[in-house]
């Protein structure tokens, strides 16, 4: 899976590319960690993930709380159908801010 970080004061923006499973998620987390403190703002390009496992929904899972944590918010930016379908199928659509 290819991981592209960019970051804009406290935002940052990543884009996957790729799939998110148990090999790669350790790779995702390494780089949202390896952000400073003061990003608070996580926009995930999903555009390209073609598939997610339940130690990538993790990762996410725990994005979310540092986001929160830190008075932020994570976006998760057009999810194709089968991501979207494991979102709906755990019910973490509902949790996650969802941006077709």
């Amino acid at each position: 899976m290819e991981i592209t970080v960019t970051q804009d004061g406290n935002k940052a923006s990543i884009a996957l590319d790729g799939k998110l499973s148990v090999a790669t998620s350790p790779d995702l987390e390494a780089a949202i960690n390896d952000l400073p403190e003061s990003v608070n703002e996580f926009d995930i390009d999903l555009t390209k993930l073609e598939y997610i496992s339940s130690a990538g929904l993790r990762v996410l899972v725990s994005t979310e709380k540092i986001a929160g944590q830190r008075s932020g918010k994570m976006q998760l930016l057009h999810p194709n159908e089968e991501v979207m379908e494991v979102f709906d199928m755990t019910g973490l659509a509902d949790v996650f801010t969802i941006i077709d």
